[in-house]
């Protein structure tokens, strides 16, 4: 890897993991289906606008029922239940709970396409949930604050794009990532534009919660998509893979300086935890010893 792939590694990390500060502060007006809608459809006219250009618009035909699903299971779903999710629990929470989707799919791979599951596998799914069990404890405890709702919706995001990684190796294994990526992005906008008109904000959202839902769109879907895959191609899975460490760091500390959420020490803990699980859960450890092995999957928010 050189150090150039090092930077954008960095920077797709730093972009992914400043979409829970932009759901943040753009759900409370928009709601979930509208701000989503508006999200999906700015990726994907970037992304047909790349394909175009690249002169890979054919590449998306013939895969409909299979685009359809990823859209819904990949973008649709995950990305409102995490817009949801940002109306109750901080920017940082959530990046931390998005942190255990390689574990999702590690469980999916296992049921569904008879993935083995070694010992360190094993230990790492139990490791990495109960770091989840740690952050989500006194969330989902009887504290009068209602987020048990918004920790479950964040779970069930990283749930279903633990599904999508399989599903997508599995039925769009053939088709090249970017066309994967925007014919998804196409279908998840098609499903999403009537929940969002019957959901559209009644009062105008502010400025910048438009500039925000902007950003979602261009920056954290459209171009990061563009990057990942860019990555992929020329470092591999197994490394572009590690960005999914890098979102929970970036989203609290987004989430620190741009909303002055606080960090703290369970957090930090629960973090670390969740990692160390999805390291082991994934085969990250074993995979740094060894090159050219398979990812398991991968997660943005």
């Amino acid at each position: 890897m050189t150090n150039r792939d090092r930077l954008e590694l960095l920077l797709l990390g730093m972009i992914w993991g400043a979409s829970f500060l932009f759901m943040r502060v753009a759900a409370p007006e928009f709601g979930a289906f509208a701000l989503v809608e508006i999200r999906v459809a700015i990726a994907a006219l970037f992304l047909v606008a790349v394909l175009a250009w690249r002169g890979g618009l054919g590449n998306l035909r013939g895969s409909t029922a299979p685009l359809t699903i990823v859209g819904v299971l990949g973008s649709a779903l995950p990305f409102a239940l995490f817009a949801y999710a940002a109306l109750h629990i901080t920017a940082g929470t959530s990046a931390v709970l998005n942190a255990s989707t390689p574990l999702f799919g590690a469980i999916v791979a296992y049921a569904w396409l008879n993935d083995r599951l070694t010992l360190a596998r094993i230990i790492g799914l139990a490791v990495g949930f109960g770091g989840v069990v740690l952050l989500a404890w006194d969330k989902i405890a009887f504290n009068g604050e209602g987020t048990t709702p918004a920790v479950l919706a964040a779970l069930g995001a990283s749930l279903s794009y633990g599904v999508t990684v399989n599903y997508t190796k599995k039925k769009l294994g053939h088709m090249p990532p970017m066309a994967a990526a925007a014919g998804s992005l196409i279908a998840a906008t098609l499903i999403l534009l009537p929940l969002a008109a019957a959901n559209w904000p009644s009062t105008a959202p502010s400025l910048m919660s438009w500039l925000c839902v902007i950003a979602l769109g261009i920056f954290c879907t459209g171009i990061a998509m563009f990057y990942h895959f860019r990555l992929i191609a020329r470092i591999g899975p197994a490394k572009a893979v590690t960005v999914t460490y890098l979102l929970p760091v970036f989203g609290m500390l987004w989430g620190l300086i741009f909303l002055d959420e606080a960090v703290t020490a369970s957090m930090l803990t629960a973090c670390a935890v969740i990692l160390l699980g999805t390291a082991l859960a994934t085969g990250s450890v074993a995979r740094s010893r060894r090159d050219g092995a398979r990812c398991e999957g991968v997660s943005r928010a």
